[in-house]
């Protein structure tokens, strides 16, 4: 049986709350099951460069993952003028990486091949997630699924043909870029063995970090294991990737207890939902955030507890007297540059974090083609700025050494420039001010933040000292801590 190439099926089938991917956004297989495909992305040589060189996933899991969900959600939408928009814009940014790996090779984002076996990784890790889960697909479903990738990869490059038409080609297609093409990368590394034990928390628990790392103690190895024991066994055994004791059988009751989910009642559990809601900022006056108050009080008093309980360590000593205050400056730059600077989490500053944060801020605003050029412009000009002010040592990027020492230099005509785009994006009616309503907007929708009250209109001066004062690092606690900051 052939699938019906992409353009040739109903639509409204291939798309929407009736495709059979729709139905994955809400179910807790999922998360397991993406995790695995971002593995099987991350091993192919092209990815595994551009997400070590370009991703923020290290820096900013759970901003990536938001990122992530909101556009699979507006590429699976009903509107096919959303759906245009978001591929667009994907392509606009993937358009942006290329460069080559440590071994000298080159990758380019925009690669028909492998962008076909990102869109592969995701249909057999959903097919994989369903088989562990003692809920096998038929076969009628998954040619009806395979239609519905296809048609995704149809949207981003304007047809399929890197894909194969045919379902039984497909799986020979991927056994042989698993079996000849995958490698142990340095992205597949990263994710397996730093990331997962190092996996900063969300805003929602900002305020318990014992607690936080307590939990992510536990649940790290055990999320590692489940994800390498279901990796395809020829890529297991090539990459050299160690199956730990027992792992299987962790893996097989890790799918089958979140495949017990599909006899709670149908909207118990939403994706969007708790995604925003770990999102969700201290002081944000989003609605839901009473709850999520009431939530985080109740785990710092477990956190405190948890200290109490925990055998102190063998160092009695004194705590050392505070630093001076030129250490305190120190430490305040390099936690801003670690926090903020640092997209990529490489602990340099180059072009691939100001990359990230034009954007993350291209994103938020939804910025068309003319803008989001502008911007990308204006952080390739403040990168050269800082490149030449800060790179003391001469190897093209910047430590957070040389930032801390000269952080009066950020703050320069291009910078400027950077902020003078985000006024123009806000300003809406074009009357050189913003007003309280086109505040309010710029925070809610670029910075995922509710302001009660905003001091009347802001003129392009006002605007542009405030983001400066941000992006230097001179003022912490403002409402742009939660864009770049926030994990």
């Amino acid at each position: 049986m052939t699938t019906e190439a992409p353009g040739t099926a109903d639509e409204a089938l291939l798309f929407g709350p009736n495709s059979r991917f729709s139905g994955f956004f809400d179910d807790p297989r999922w998360a397991l099951a993406i995790i695995r495909a971002t593995v099987l992305e991350a091993a192919h040589p092209q990815v595994g460069a551009a997400l070590a060189d370009n991703s923020t996933f290290v820096a900013h899991p759970w901003r990536r993952l938001r990122n992530t969900f909101l556009s699979m959600r507006r590429m699976f939408g009903t509107d096919p003028a959303v759906r245009a928009r978001e591929a667009a814009r994907l392509n606009r940014l993937h358009a942006r990486m290329s460069g080559s790996d440590s071994r000298g090779r080159a990758y380019d984002a925009m690669d028909r091949a492998t962008r076909a076996w990102v869109v592969a990784t995701l249909f057999e890790s959903a097919v994989t997630m369903c088989r562990l889960s003692g809920q096998p697909l038929d076969q009628d479903t998954m040619e009806r699924m395979y239609a519905e990738y296809r048609a995704f990869l149809a949207a981003l490059d304007g047809d399929a043909a890197e894909l194969p038409e045919d379902l039984h080609d497909f799986w020979r297609y991927f056994d042989r870029i698993v079996e000849n093409e995958l490698e142990n990368t340095e992205a597949v590394r990263i994710i397996l063995y730093r990331l997962f034990d190092h996996l900063p928390a969300p805003a929602l628990l900002h305020g318990a970090p014992t607690l936080w790392a307590a939990g992510r103690t536990l649940a790290g190895p055990v999320l590692g294991a489940i994800t390498v024991a279901s990796l395809p066994e020829p890529y297991r055994r090539r990459a050299g990737l160690p199956e730990m004791p027992g792992a299987p059988t962790l893996m097989q009751g890790a799918y089958l207890a979140a495949g017990l989910t599909r006899f709670l009642p149908e909207g118990w559990i939403n994706a969007e939902s708790i995604i925003e809601a770990l999102s969700l900022p201290p002081g944000s006056d989003d609605p839901r955030a009473r709850t999520v108050t009431a939530l985080r009080a109740r785990m710092k008093r477990a956190s405190a507890l948890l200290r109490l309980l925990t055998p102190l360590s063998g160092d009695t000593s004194p705590a050392p007297a505070p630093p001076a205050a030129a250490q305190e400056t120190r430490r305040s730059a390099e936690e801003f540059f670690r926090r903020v600077l640092d997209q990529t989490g490489d602990g340099h500053l180059d072009w691939p974090d100001l990359a990230a944060m034009a954007r993350e801020l291209s994103t938020r605003l939804d910025l068309d083609e003319p803008e989001e050029t502008r911007l990308y412009d204006a952080f390739a000009a403040w990168w050269r700025e800082l490149q030449a002010a800060l790179d003391t040592d001469g190897d093209g990027r910047v430590s957070a050494e040389e930032y801390a020492a000269a952080v009066p230099s950020l703050a320069g005509p291009a910078l400027i420039r950077v902020a003078e785009v985000l006024f123009d994006a806000t300003d809406k009616d074009g009357n050189g001010s913003i007003d309280a309503d086109e505040y309010r907007s710029l925070f809610r929708s670029a910075f995922h933040r509710d302001l009660t009250t905003t001091g009347g209109a802001h003129g392009r001066s006002a605007f542009v000292g405030d983001f400066l004062s941000f992006m230097t690092g001179r003022r912490t606690g403002t409402p742009y801590d939660p864009l770049l900051a926030d994990a």
